[in-house]
């Protein structure tokens, strides 16, 4: 499985990418806001989930690159919302990009691209993304591809200590009819 744009390549893992995803998800600047992946043998196991995901369900978590200028960018993709809440069942947008990549546009560009896929080639009614209240960076990524927010959605995400600070989350929306109008 592999997704074009204009200026990237979306391609699945390959057991070069290790070293790579684990000085990206080691980045505190990365980690502010998201949950660890943990230390190699998870992030190893975390690949093979993700490869596993394609196989079973035809969508996952995507390695980024440049076109023309291989290297590891970050990654983006649908996955399923791994627990219950108000929204559940439902497929999630999801991106981590490495710090000197930010500002670029590459997670709009990237996120477009997952968008298209899932209510193009897998008939998605909707696709959600969530994030901590304080993550304006997403938020923009999460606004620019179309999605909306209402502050009825908010919620606390249940796999977060009540004392966690990224435990308050904003749940942002797409239903395949907005995305079809914008196209």
């Amino acid at each position: 499985m592999e997704m074009r744009t204009k200026r990237l390549l979306l391609r699945e893992w390959t057991d070069e990418d290790l070293e790579s995803i684990a000085l990206l998800v080691s980045d505190p600047r990365v980690g502010r806001y998201l949950s660890p992946i943990g230390d190699r043998a998870a992030i190893e196991a975390w690949i093979n989930r993700e490869r596993e995901n394609f196989k079973s369900r035809g969508y996952g978590l995507l390695a980024i690159e440049r076109l023309g200028a291989p290297g590891f960018l970050g990654f983006c993709g649908l996955i399923d919302v791994g627990y219950q809440e108000h929204f559940t069942p439902a497929v999630e947008i999801s991106w981590r990009l490495h710090p000197d990549n930010w500002g670029h546009g590459y997670a709009t560009e990237a996120a477009a691209a997952a968008l298209d896929f899932g209510f193009k080639d897998l008939n998605l009614n909707q696709i959600v993304a969530n994030a901590a209240v304080d993550n304006v960076a997403s938020r923009r990524v999460m606004e620019r591809i179309g999605m909306s927010h209402d502050p009825k959605d908010d919620f606390d995400h249940p796999l977060k200590a009540a004392d966690d600070p990224l435990r308050r989350q904003v749940l942002y929306r797409l239903a395949y009819q907005d995305w079809l109008r914008e196209q």
